[in-house]
């Protein structure tokens, strides 16, 4: 395994395991791993730690690490409070290159106090050359290796199998529910890695050193929060080096959620919309739920790589193909259309009064005719416009051929080299498909969506792989801890103009006099708007008027305005004169500096309603064109955008060219702004352009 994470290469395949606080229970939490060395298979050696023991579980014990023959590469500290504390001196002082601190009672019961102790212990160790996993960690576990440094009780309840799949979390039981989930649908697991607070290893870091092991096809991950995005995103360059897909359930979605997360591992939890944006760069995808998390696992570890999403689906039951039709469509699948040829040997194949089309209904004559499966999937495996099966077969027993029906379809999958998804509520026929190795779901349904995300989610990797290669993503810039500056609409507008944006003609007037020459030269009807450093939302003061359509007019307008200000004690910057400018549409262009993933943009509908009913999307500022357009497409006013009712399509083009420019400016290093938002911005018919109208900046110096 190649990489730079030189520390967890090495905790995951430790050639010696120390354990402080072993004990010779092995229920208790310094008892189990030294139980699990021992029976799944460690070779390396093993010491126990423990002053009042010869022997624990029958392995000969030392007092202390010092007595040790040899620095152990990974140390489990499986004492309480201050011994934890005493112990990583020990190790680092041994020379232990990782510590999996399994104590809690840190940072994720007190925030404060806890992170200030755990700042202390990383530093004192990474002094001394040593990394720390935890603490508050059930621990890792490599059943590749039998190297199981974890006190989880699943590991005892469930039987291992090393297998494809690698899990790495925060949580300690969610990992180890993960790992018996899968276990229990038959899927082998590798590493159940459980990082508790990241104090210093992350989940994200994590996730790096699991994915450089090129046996794996699926990455789970369970996070919680998200300082290190950096690492994340190496993670996911390394996963698609290696073609693994990662899915990620990143919880606190809602604001109850993000306070839980914080109580529970002291996890920064980030925006969620930002979230999903960091998510769907870096081709990772996003599941919602545990249940989610593990839907397909069993169509990712076969490795099978579709060239599209056309579904052939065959049944013995006409519901079921009517259902399977319906599935596929709510998951983003077409039903294959089937070539001539394909229609004549199915007409061969099925009983003069089914209809050879797809879906295929073998009808009740399944019954009598075994064969009949076959002839029909032999016919279907030979169609090149088909992608990915699906059979369904809700009522199937005594009289059908299962053991037959099982050995076809797994023939189908390994000629054909694509997908085979069987759908069979009962459990005797379900298992004869299984045993042939085959994703086997209770419902056509399930099947059908476990497929469509699958696919999705290699429609994802491709598109992240097509992005141009830029550098690895480096911890977000922080910007200066100056004073924050709202700039006035005339400087906001000249700051985003002067980074390509279109803006609207317009001038800024302090007297009366300037005020009528720029109505004069920019030509009627103009509007005039207050502009002050001190005012976001100018329309809640009644300080805009539209469609002034004389001098006479914009005289009155600007001393009103003035008047308005001067009255409220607002600074007066002057009023801006703009021309009016027609439109199809308004829409909105914003962008501001997480504090966890750094810069980033959102565009969608505009208008005075943008918060009250927000239809926008957001996405990280090294979005292509091709990103902004599909999430222009995904938006609920996209029909609107490409013209609707006899309206004509809108100049999106020339609307993401100024998305793209606020994402370069976002991104330029000499860059001071912390936030910007421009709405609206006007967009005109096809080949019109866009212009924004209104802008605020804010700077911090």
């Amino acid at each position: 395994m190649n990489g730079v994470h030189g520390h967890l290469r090495i905790a995951l395949n430790p050639k010696s395991i120390a354990i402080v606080g072993a004990s010779e229970n092995p229920n208790k939490v310094g008892g189990r791993p030294l139980q699990f060395l021992r029976r799944y298979g460690f070779k390396g050696a093993v010491y126990p730690i423990n002053p009042s023991r010869e022997t624990t579980q029958g392995v000969r014990s030392f007092r202390r690490l010092a007595d040790l023959p040899e620095a152990p590469d990974l140390a489990i500290i499986a004492v309480a409070g201050a011994a934890a504390i005493d112990a990583l001196e020990e190790c680092g002082a041994a020379g232990v290159m990782v510590a999996i601190v399994m104590s809690s009672g840190f940072s994720e019961s007190d925030p404060v106090g806890g992170k200030e102790v755990e700042r202390r212990m990383v530093e004192r160790a990474r002094a001394q050359g040593m990394r720390i996993i935890g603490p508050n960690s059930q621990g890792i576990a490599n059943f590749g290796n039998g190297a199981i440094a974890s006190f989880s009780t699943m590991f005892a309840e469930t039987e291992p199998a090393d297998g494809p799949v690698g899990i790495v979390g925060q949580s300690g039981a969610i990992s180890a529910a993960v790992y018996g989930l899968l276990r229990h649908r038959g899927v082998g697991v590798r590493y159940a890695n459980a990082t508790g607070n990241d104090s210093d290893v992350t989940a994200c870091e994590m996730a790096c050193a699991v994915a450089e092991d090129p046996d794996l096809k699926l990455l789970l991950l369970y996070l919680e929060g998200m300082p290190d995005p950096h690492h994340l995103a190496r993670a996911a360059r390394i996963a698609r080096e290696h073609d693994l897909p990662v899915i990620a359930v990143k919880s606190g979605r809602s604001e109850a959620g993000q306070a839980a997360a914080r109580s529970h591992t002291g996890a920064l939890a980030s925006e969620d919309r930002v979230v999903d944006a960091f998510f769907e760069e870096h081709g990772i995808l996003r599941a919602c739920d545990m249940a989610e998390l593990i839907a397909g696992a069993e169509i990712y570890v076969k490795g099978w790589r579709p060239a599209g999403r056309r579904l052939a689906a065959m049944s013995n039951s006409g519901a079921v193909c009517v259902l399977s039709a319906d599935a596929a469509a709510v998951a983003g699948m077409t039903m294959a259309k089937l070539l001539p040829e394909t229609e004549q040997a199915l007409k061969a194949a099925l009983p003069s009064f089914a209809n050879a089309a797809n879906p295929v209904d073998l009808t009740g004559a399944l019954l009598t005719d075994g064969q009949l499966f076959g002839r029909a999937l032999s016919a279907l495996a030979r169609d090149p416009e088909v992608d990915a099966y699906l059979i369904g077969l809700p009522v199937a027993g005594a009289g059908y051929d299962v053991e037959l029906f099982a050995r076809q379809a797994w023939e189908c999958a390994s000629s054909t080299g694509k997908p085979v998804v069987v759908a069979a509520p009962q459990q005797a026929v379900s298992a004869s498909f299984r045993a042939r190795g085959l994703p086997v779901f209770q419902f056509e349904t399930e099947a059908v969506d476990a497929l469509g995300r699958f696919m999705a989610h290699l429609d994802l990797m491709q598109r992240a792989r097509r992005r141009p290669a830029r550098q690895e993503m480096p911890p977000p810039a922080r910007l200066g801890g100056g004073a924050k500056r709202m700039c006035n609409e005339s400087d906001s507008l000249a700051i985003v103009a002067a980074a390509g944006v279109p803006v609207v003609p317009h001038r800024l007037c302090r007297t009366v006099e300037e005020a009528l020459e720029a109505c004069h030269a920019l030509g009627g009807p103009v509007a005039a708007k207050g502009c002050s450093s001190e005012v976001t939302h100018k329309s809640e003061l009644g300080i805009v008027d539209l469609n002034l359509p004389s001098e006479e007019a914009v005289r009155e307008s600007f001393q009103r305005i003035a008047a308005t200000l001067a009255a409220r004690g607002l600074a007066f910057d002057g009023v801006i004169i703009a021309r009016m400018v027609k439109g199809c549409r308004e829409l909105m262009i914003g962008a501001h500096r997480d504090p966890v993933f750094g810069p980033v943009i959102a565009f969608g509908d505009g208008g005075k309603y943008v918060e009250a009913m927000p239809d926008v999307r957001v996405l990280l500022p090294t979005a292509t064109r091709e990103d902004v357009m599909r999430a222009l497409h995904s938006l609920r006013i996209a029909p609107v955008l490409r013209g609707v009712r006899g309206e004509p399509p809108m100049d999106i083009d020339a609307f993401i060219d100024a998305v793209l420019a606020v994402a370069g400016l976002m991104t330029r290093a000499d860059a001071s702004i912390e936030s910007l938002d421009i709405n609206p911005v006007v967009v005109g018919e096809s080949g019109k352009g866009c212009a924004a109208v209104d802008a605020v900046v804010f700077t911090v110096s």
